[in-house]
């Protein structure tokens, strides 16, 4: 079948909106699905940096959400109508797969970045029959199709704004999942985050929710009005005596702090900030060694790397859908909607810190052959 899709030819060039080709019906484990909106990932504009480990040319996008048109012979639970949110992949029977743990699945790098399933090398190509690369994220949805793994998409409520729903699937989730999951933040605990973009505002809205006191720490203003209107105390990244203010802020200390910046000095400074037995979290990718000033982790404070939020995709999406009906999850409130043909002015917004989450429309879907 022959749908558009936004492909990117080259690290440095812009996307094109162009006709691709799907070239069979989907495998056994597969379904097909019309992406109603995909949300645009800082992790899908890192590519441009990645040195050329994630292939190109390629179409990107692994925030998206749609109905299923078909689904493979192997498939159960899944129906055409369904509506799901396409979350990352995972091999489904390595330990960490079997244990509930898919985002830290043996595979999960070879799958989601570097070129996915060898299986499907060929299945994309462009008007011209040149190949594309494998899927991305087991999804490569910023297009008006895509074939998923079964297992990477959850069913939701269709009364749920569909088009909005994609970044529940990585950058939402990653946030409320750190908060909710990995921290398993309740009444009484306090909590900072670093930087509020969407992953850092997603945890001060699920902090919210599950009662934590959250201290949130950026350098725009604007982000920071933001994170108050979701109750957060604001707190400038230009503060001098970072640690000081949280441990006054927060009775003596935080609970927990979560990092979205790769910052050194806001994470020593949070680390600073944590009560004794504290934990900082890491969800934003080092780039660079990460120096530690003494006495940052005294008296059993720890920090770990955190991904995907911890999550069990089928659990927490329909948890934060449930949050979001309830009110207390208001995730919509940080999006901003673009045309699929519009992706690199979504782009650009992005980079400049004008939205905080893009999600991409496909035009409507109409004319085209299968």
């Amino acid at each position: 079948m022959r749908f558009r899709a936004a492909v990117l030819r080259s690290y440095g060039k812009p996307f094109a909106v162009e006709e691709v080709a799907l070239d069979e019906a989907p495998a056994a484990d597969e379904v097909l699905v019309r992406i109603a909106g995909c949300g645009l990932c800082r992790t899908d504009l890192a590519v441009r940096h990645s040195a050329g480990r994630s292939p190109l040319p390629a179409v990107l996008g692994h925030e998206g959400a749609g109905v299923v048109v078909e689904r493979g012979e192997a498939v159960t639970g899944l129906d055409p109508g369904d509506h799901v949110v396409l979350s990352f992949d995972s091999c489904g029977h390595c330990r960490n797969c079997v244990g509930a743990a898919p985002a830290y699945c043996d595979s999960f790098a070879a799958l989601n970045l570097h070129g996915g399933r060898p299986e499907n090398a060929a299945r994309f190509t462009d008007a011209a029959g040149a190949a594309l690369a494998p899927r991305w994220f087991g999804q490569s949805s910023f297009a008006e199709y895509a074939a998923v793994p079964a297992r990477n998409a959850v069913r939701v409520d269709p009364a749920l704004p569909l088009h909005l729903l994609g970044p529940l699937g990585c950058g939402f989730l990653t946030g409320a999942g750190a908060v909710l999951n990995s921290f398993a933040a309740g009444p009484g605990d306090t909590l900072v985050v670093l930087g509020a973009g969407a992953v850092g505002l997603a945890a001060v809205m699920a902090a919210g929710a599950a009662g934590a006191v959250t201290v949130a720490v950026d350098r725009h203003p604007e982000r920071l009005a933001l994170a108050e209107r979701f109750h957060a105390i604001p707190v400038s990244a230009a503060s001098p005596g970072l640690g000081d203010r949280i441990r006054r802020l927060t009775g003596g200390g935080a609970h927990y702090a979560l990092d979205t910046t790769a910052s050194a000095e806001l994470i020593n400074g949070a680390l600073h900030g944590l009560r004794p037995t504290g934990r900082l979290g890491l969800v934003a990718r080092l780039h660079t060694p990460l120096p530690l000033e003494p006495g940052t982790l005294d008296r059993g404070r720890r920090i770990s790397h955190i991904c995907e939020g911890d999550a069990v995709p089928a659990l927490l999406i329909p948890r934060l859908t449930a949050l979001w009906q309830a009110g207390r999850f208001p995730f919509d409130q940080l999006i901003r909607t673009y045309p699929l043909a519009d992706i690199n002015e979504a782009e650009q917004d992005c980079d400049a810190g004008r939205v905080v989450k893009p999600v991409l429309i496909p035009e409507p879907i109409g004319g085209h052959d299968a």
